[in-house]
């Protein structure tokens, strides 16, 4: 089983990635179909919204919880071990686990979950002086 504190041992992002990438490339497909009422049950909750924000203030809000890659858009909770069916609507610990959740951005998600590498490979936007004032820190003479 795969764990939070196995994957920020990891040094770097693309490792990361790898470690966590499925290798059949597939989601969990008993949680759609037919089914897809139960997992939107779970995402919805206030129990689950509550732990969301906490594994997202854990990570700092960092793709992967790995610092230097800040996600501005709109963060995932990616379960390092997918769950099934069985498992939510049994209400099993491992759902809300901690230890099997870790904060990502939308392509890192799509990454994990299709083999999508190109996709997480982006290097964060390194920040300079004045970057987002381009007329400060210009000589004007």
């Amino acid at each position: 089983m795969l764990t939070y504190s196995e994957l920020i041992q990891i040094p770097t992002f693309e490792e990361r990635v790898e470690y966590l990438r499925l290798k059949d490339g597939k989601i969990g497909l008993p949680t759609f179909g037919k089914n897809r009422y139960v997992n939107q049950s779970f995402y919805q909750s206030s129990e689950w919204k509550s732990l969301r924000h906490k594994i997202i203030v854990r990570d700092n809000a960092c793709d992967l919880a790995m610092d230097g890659y800040e996600i501005y858009k709109r963060p995932y909770i990616h379960h390092i071990n997918p769950v099934t069916l069985e498992q939510l609507i049994n209400h099993d610990p491992i759902a809300w686990n901690p230890e099997n959740l870790v904060t990502v951005s939308y392509d890192t998600h799509t990454a994990i979950h299709f083999g999508t590498e190109a996709l997480a490979a982006i290097q964060p936007t390194v920040r300079t002086p004045y970057d987002t004032c381009p007329w400060k820190g210009v000589d004007s003479r």
